[in-house]
Order: C-alpha cells, then structure tokens, then sequence
C-alpha cells in the first residue's frame, strides 16, 4: 500500500488507516473475536497507520488496539490517539451514553490544559501497554461538540497551555506529530492561525459531498505543510448506502437537500459503471494535502468491501460530474 508524508515531520503512513471508534463499541457492542478479525484484514491487506482515542468505548478500543499491535514491531506502523478527555472509573450504573454500547465503566472528562494532556499520554500508554504513540490529536476542540460558552474555556486552556505540552512530546521524542481531531473547520482555523501544527484528522469535512474544507483549510493546510487525514468519507453513511430511506448524514437524518444531491451522485455512479462508495472513499486522496483516508469499521466483511473499491477506477468525467453537484451546481 502506498505511503504518505505527515507534515514535515519524518512519520509516513499508509493512505488507507484504520480508525478505532467501532471497535470500541460504536453504536453496537462487539466482541474481543470480531475486533481481532477486523485488525487481522486491515494487517493482512497492508494497513500500517491505526487510530484510536481515549473516548471509543471509555477506553476498550485504545485496549483492543493495543493487544493487537503489541506483538507487531514497532517501527513497521504508525500509531495516533487523543488528548482532550479523561476517564474517571464510576459505578456501572453511572457510565454515562455517548453511543458506545458495552463501554469499559468510566466517566468522561473535558481537559484541554498542560496537565490534562499530560496525564491522557500518560494513562493511554497504560491502556495500549505499549510504550510509544506517533501522533497526538486533539479531540473534539470546538463549537461543534462543546458550543460557544464552554468552548471559550477549553480553547483558552489549549491555547496557554495545552500547546506547550504537546510540543514538549514532540521536541523531546515522545511523540512525533501532533494536531486537531476535530469535525469542524473553523477550530482549525482559529488553531493554525495562532501556532504551526503537523496534522488535523477532519471528520466529514472533506468529502465527496461535503466540501467544507476546501475554501480556506485547504490552502491553509498546503501553505503551512499541514497534512490532512481524513475520517468519514461516507457522512455518516449515505455515500456508502445511497439515499435510502433513514440515511443519515453527519450523525443524522439525512434532509431533503443532502437526499437530492446524493441521488444525483448515485445516478452519475450508475452511468458510469461504478459503486457510489469507491468514489467516495478515494475522492480525498486526489489532494496532495491529504496522507490518508481513516476506514472505521468493525466488520471483516465491510473492511473487505471498501478496501476493493479502491481499485475501482473512477473516469475523471465522473469527478467533474461529482463536483458539479457538491458545489450545487
């Protein structure tokens, strides 16, 4: 599998990655067996860059990963998880629902400071039971999740002091990069305008429906070296599913706008011999901004589909079309 460049930093990654949020119980509970398979295809096809945080599953999913990988060597991938949250244990009838079903038993905590990232390195090392991490996003900074009164807070304490820490990981070798893993654009704005960062892992902002990053992020991100990886290519499913009834797009029902412009996508798809969800997974990777495309699943048999539509070849008609209907017009 091809690889590539994070930032300037000397990490590379392949263009496809595994992104751990399903089997930590996304929605859906998952068995240790099931998740073990799933690594197993990502490994077997040449996956070689893992994602996981804190938050998938109050910790299982840092576990699960850290169980698979730990008998892999070191140097042969590339390991990223998150700062922003800390678990507290609690009582099983005090586990709060953030939609993981069979999560560890904690709570979860905002903590964007010095000292909150420090101690998310700390206890994640313990989770994984490895002894490194590559890269280090920060989760979930923004209106988006935290809404504008909170989030004043929690960006301020990112900004005095948050920052310091992560650059500390990095100058002293801990980490090798480190950047937002966020849902929004204008966060990584606000962000890069204030200090360099190596690398944001933007969820369903960069899409084959979803052009939201295009205008400012993207020229931002090519004139500072700042990479893309890029989570939810299928919106929340209907790039994946098409429009069919209860679709959902960005963790919703999809309107009728988002309906229109994906059934156009998929009539285009149709003509032109191809799956909907083989664009919509490789469409990132044709910006040099972008080093890889995260797949989140906890299906060996899903995994299998998307990575074949990878060799799907798309004609370039096809993207002109795609593009027309994004940008409505």
């Amino acid at each position: 599998m091809k690889r590539r460049r994070i930032g300037e930093t000397p990490l590379e990654v392949t263009e496809i990655s595994f992104g751990g949020a399903a089997i930590g119980g996304l929605y859906r509970a998952v068995s240790r067996e099931a998740a073990e398979a799933t690594f197993e295809v990502a490994w077997d096809a040449g996956i070689r860059y893992f994602d996981t945080a804190p938050f998938y599953g109050f910790g299982l999913s840092e576990r699960r990963m850290g169980d698979f990988l730990r008998d892999k060597p070191r140097d042969s991938y590339v390991l990223s998880t998150k700062v922003g949250r800390l678990l507290s244990p609690v009582p099983e009838g005090q586990v709060p629902d953030h939609g993981y079903v069979e999560p560890l038993p904690f709570r979860v905590d905002y903590d964007y400071s010095y000292d909150g990232i420090m101690r998310s390195v700390e206890f994640s090392l313990a989770r994984l039971g490895l002894n490194r991490i590559d890269i280090l996003f920060v989760h979930d900074i923004g209106v988006y999740t935290h809404g504008e009164e909170a989030n004043r807070k929690h960006f301020r304490d990112l900004m005095d002091s948050g920052m310091r820490a992560l650059e500390l990981l990095k100058s002293g070798g801990a980490i090798s990069a480190f950047g937002l893993g966020v849902n929004e654009v204008q966060v990584c704005l606000d962000v890069m305008t204030r200090t360099p960062i190596d690398c944001i892992l933007l969820a369903g902002r960069y899409t084959l429906l979803d052009r939201d990053a295009t205008r400012e992020l993207l020229p931002l991100c090519a004139s500072s070296k700042t990479s893309l990886v890029v989570g939810g290519v299928f919106n929340s499913g209907i790039l994946a599913t098409g429009p069919v009834p209860g679709a959902h797009f960005d963790y919703g029902p999809a309107d009728e706008d988002v309906i229109r412009r994906v059934t156009r996508m998929g009539q285009i798809a149709d003509e032109q011999g191809i799956p909907l969800a083989a664009a919509a997974l490789q469409f990132p990777l044709r910006d040099p901004n972008v080093s890889t495309v995260l797949i989140g699943t906890a299906k060996p048999g899903s995994l299998e589909r998307n990575l074949a539509n990878l060799s799907v070849e798309v004609p370039e008609r096809a993207w002109t079309d795609f593009d027309s209907v994004a940008m409505n017009k």
